[in-house]
């Protein structure tokens, strides 16, 4: 299926809007990544753990949106957002990212 931020696919016309399509993936962050991530604040340097989770987010709610899409029959989503959002009070240690778009058939 193709998946595009833009909202056209060159070459391709769409035929059907059949409507937003999205996906949501909520990721915890245990306290041994929170604390490996203090650490590399003050040292300097990338916190894989986070990456790793930030990444893995994603995937998650682009297949879930990509899943959505499917069921309805349609060729391609475009117009595709992604939105982080860290959730869960002071102590902010869940991870939320949504994945939107509109799914189309083409000609």
């Amino acid at each position: 299926m193709i998946v595009t931020t833009t909202d056209n696919v060159e070459g391709k016309k769409p035929v059907q809007y059949l409507g937003i399509v999205s996906g949501e993936a909520i990721m915890g962050a245990n306290i041994f990544k929170d604390f490996l991530a203090s650490v590399r604040d003050v040292v300097g340097g990338r916190s894989g753990a986070y990456e790793n989770t930030t990444k893995a987010a994603k995937e998650a709610a682009l297949e879930d949106m990509i899943e959505e899409a499917a069921d309805l029959g349609a060729d391609a989503v475009i117009g595709v957002d992604l939105d982080y959002e860290v959730i869960g009070g002071d102590q902010k240690t869940m991870l939320m990212v949504s994945a939107n778009g509109t799914a189309v058939k083409f000609g």
